[in-house]
């Protein structure tokens, strides 16, 4: 096996990943009402901020260094309030009031909030498909809300709310650090973004809830935090040394699909034929936004 063809599976793999630690939360969500979607972002945050820190210093990557400049500090601690907290703190909402499968597809919507951004303030034009796979989108929500009824939501409110801002923290996740990412590490970036945002989240939360006396927590919660967190990032960040980045968006779909599936299998979610076709529908909306003609790549 070549080494593109390696890290191409490893980069499927981190998406899988990524999609099933919704199922470790949702275990945990299930064991006691005193796991909180705060609680597991903050330590989920914390611990893997610290981590990925400890791995930048051990392989020469100077995290420190980053905070000695003022625009590169604000720049982390907004990526991590503005990016990295919605993205991962509101998703656990919408696991604990919904399900992993709803809350990766809404949030799989992210992408269009950048077109939006770069259509508006970057004056990017739009293609026809990208137009196309907006409305597809649009229905593809409308369908996994509504069950196709105008007059009813499959889906509160709430779940709806919180996994749109998760969508808009997926742009916001991805807009924020670009300038830094020009010149510093993607894992000292995502070190002190997570560490910032799970200190704000204790800060904003310091009650720390009782948690029961179950192991069953302490190794759901390693899952979130090894197999959701830090071995995806690294094959992620190691695979576009290898792959394009157009191909690993087109991967990202795993992540839905892993999801969904894991629900249906682990937690006995029940889907309508709707259900299923809204998720297909945003899944391939998305997928489209990365389609290029041949002449054009």
């Amino acid at each position: 096996m070549t080494k593109k063809r390696l890290w191409t599976c490893l980069a499927a793999l981190a998406c899988v990943f990524w999609g099933i630690s919704g199922l470790f939360a949702k275990g945990l969500f299930n064991i006691s009402a005193s796991i909180t979607p705060i609680w597991i972002s903050q330590v989920r945050m914390v611990l893997s901020g610290i981590l990925l820190l400890i791995f930048a210093q051990v392989t020469g990557k100077k995290p420190l260094k980053t905070m000695t400049d003022k625009k590169d500090a604000i720049t982390v601690i907004a990526y991590g309030l503005l990016g990295l907290l919605p993205v991962q703190y509101c998703y656990f909402i919408v696991v604990q009031q919904a399900n992993a499968s709803v809350a990766t597809v809404l949030q799989f919507i992210g992408p269009f909030f950048v077109l939006f951004y770069m259509v508006v303030f970057e004056h990017q034009v739009l293609r026809a498909v990208d137009v196309i796979a907006a409305i597809v989108a649009f229905l593809g929500v409308f369908f996994l809300a509504t069950h196709g009824h105008f007059n009813q939501l499959s889906l509160t409110p709430s779940v709806l709310f919180w996994g749109l801002i998760s969508a808009v923290g997926v742009a916001t996740n991805t807009l924020i650090p670009r300038r830094l990412l020009d010149h510093t590490s993607s894992l000292v970036v995502t070190g002190w973004g997570l560490l910032f945002s799970g200190i704000a989240l204790a800060l904003a939360h310091p009650v720390w809830p009782k948690i029961p006396n179950n192991i069953n927590i302490f190794w759901l919660m390693a899952g979130v935090i090894v197999i959701g967190t830090l071995i995806p990032f690294q094959w992620m960040m190691g695979s576009l040394r290898y792959i394009k980045p157009s191909t690993a968006s087109l991967l990202d779909a795993f992540e839905p699909v892993s999801a969904t599936i894991g629900s249906v299998i682990i937690f006995g979610l029940v889907m309508a034929p709707i259900d299923w076709i809204g998720s297909i529908m945003i899944i391939c909306a998305v997928l489209a936004l990365n389609w290029e003609p041949k002449h054009k790549r």
